[in-house]
């Protein structure tokens, strides 16, 4: 189980970097269009957030199955794996697991009814589909609620064999 997980989030956080590079091309192209020949789109604009945060999102789990992640590492860098492991476990069951349950739970009208009604832009010129977007939304929780477990249970067997 840990492996599927590791090696789910390794493709995700692929795919954010690959995302990373499309979205550097797009925006070049973005500001040599809009510098050059005075000509801005609102759709390139729109696809250029919603690049970002699908990286964001994909990339989350990723980066906290590196360890990676931002953290007020103040004394944490010196303590041992033991004390570590204890306070990624307490760190995943206080705050990263029910956190990302809410976000699930929460989203889940939000992001039914984008589909639902097959959300647009409200901008002329936007993309046509948001729901799209929104649909990583839960997509990106789930990869980062089986990062959390997935932590959580390393935790655990490092406290067991130390």
């Amino acid at each position: 189980m840990l492996k599927f997980i590791h090696k789910l989030n390794e493709k995700a956080g692929a795919a954010a970097g690959w995302l990373a590079a499309i979205l550097i091309l797009l925006i070049s192209y973005d500001v040599t269009v809009r510098k050059f020949f005075n000509h801005s789109s609102i759709a390139i604009q729109e696809l250029e957030w919603h690049i970002f945060a699908v990286i964001f999102l994909l990339g989350a789990a990723f980066t906290l199955k590196r360890d990676r992640h931002v953290r007020v590492d103040v004394f944490y860098h010196n303590f041992t794996p033991k004390k570590k492991a204890w306070i990624n476990l307490l760190g995943c069951l206080l705050f990263l697991l029910p956190f990302c349950s809410i976000i699930l739970i929460t989203s889940w009208k939000f992001v039914s009814t984008s589909f639902l009604i097959h959300e647009t832009s409200p901008n002329p010129g936007g993309l046509p589909a948001r729901f799209i977007l929104k649909a990583f939304l839960p997509v990106g929780f789930i990869l980062l609620l089986l990062q959390g477990v997935a932590l959580l249970v390393e935790s655990i067997q490092e406290i067991r064999r130390a």
